[in-house]
């Protein structure tokens, strides 16, 4: 409610909450100002409906009338002291931001011990152990299962966890890696440089290196070429290199699809994957154990 791009706005939101607050409690009070003397029978509102229904105008219960009163000095006691109003912070300083930073620093401050405890062990140790699998699983299924799936195991776009296939590498370092500072790959667009009539044939030389039904002379045809253009990231054999996050091409594992239709897509518009930064936001304790969790998921002897 503060952050307005004009001051004058928020003056004037201030100006409209206080003025129509005070407005119900006038207009209460001009329609409660007269009591029916004993024995007085209050008058009609004029309306009538089917011909002898009709509307009285009786004054309004007194406890009611004051519960309205009392919410009025509630509703401006309330803005004098939190932000409800756009011009004025309130006069206790409250926010949900202040909130939040105190809570999460009463939250680091008792669970700060239990991490430290963890940085201290190696990635594989902490990935055996069942406590600490237990929290990197819960840390998993909050910041990473809307990409990897909540079992990790990915989804077009998104790579598994679970099979062992690292674009960048499986090792632990590695791991904590792509999870603290991120990744940003990229697979350029090749239709113009190797041609679009030269498509079909790289298409049919990819499948064949993981054992894909293909046309063996429309591979043979696009082995050169690929071999000009494509073996500088995913290497002569086709097997990928972690330090560019190429990945494997020649292991039937696709990131986008295998088909005939998804790699003449990837080189046609070309890919770019991102993988965000974790390591401010997180801190350096649930990187850790996040990292330990990722790592032990494809691994049968860290469970």
């Amino acid at each position: 409610m503060q952050d307005f791009l004009y001051s004058g706005v928020g003056i004037a939101v201030a100006v409209v909450s206080v003025v129509s607050i005070i407005g119900c409690g006038v207009f209460l009070y001009m329609n409660t100002t007269r009591r029916l003397a004993p024995g007085e029978q209050a008058g009609t509102t004029g309306h009538t409906w089917d011909d002898d229904l009709q509307e009285w105008n009786n004054p309004l219960p007194r406890w009611w009338m004051w519960l309205f009163y009392i919410t009025i000095v509630f509703a401006l006691a309330y803005l004098a002291l939190y932000p409800g109003l756009a011009a004025w912070g309130g006069a206790l300083g409250w926010s949900s931001g202040g909130q939040y930073a105190a809570e999460a620093r009463r939250w680091e401050a008792r669970h700060a011990p239990m991490f430290e405890g963890y940085l201290r062990q190696d990635i594989p140790v902490v990935a055996r152990d069942p406590a600490a699998r237990e929290m990197g699983q819960r840390l998993f299924l909050s910041y990473c299962s809307q990409c990897h799936g909540a079992d990790g195991g990915g989804s077009r776009g998104f790579p598994s966890l679970r099979d062992g296939d690292w674009l960048w590498g499986g090792e632990p370092a590695q791991v904590h890696e792509s999870i603290a500072n991120g990744r940003r790959a990229m697979m350029p667009a090749l239709a113009d440089a190797l041609g679009r009539e030269n498509l079909p044939s790289v298409v049919a030389y990819v499948r064949s290196l993981s054992g894909l039904p293909h046309d063996a002379a429309k591979a043979a045809d696009g082995k050169p070429r690929f071999e000009q253009l494509c073996a500088a990231c995913h290497g002569v054999e086709g097997r990928g290199n972690p330090a560019l996050g190429a990945p494997n091409l020649a292991d039937r594992i696709w990131l986008y699809g295998g088909s005939e239709e998804s790699i003449t897509e990837t080189l046609v518009a070309g890919r770019a994957g991102v993988m965000p930064a974790q390591l401010d936001f997180l801190g350096p304790g649930k990187v850790h154990l996040l990292a330990a969790y990722v790592w032990g998921l494809s691994r049968r002897d860290a469970r």
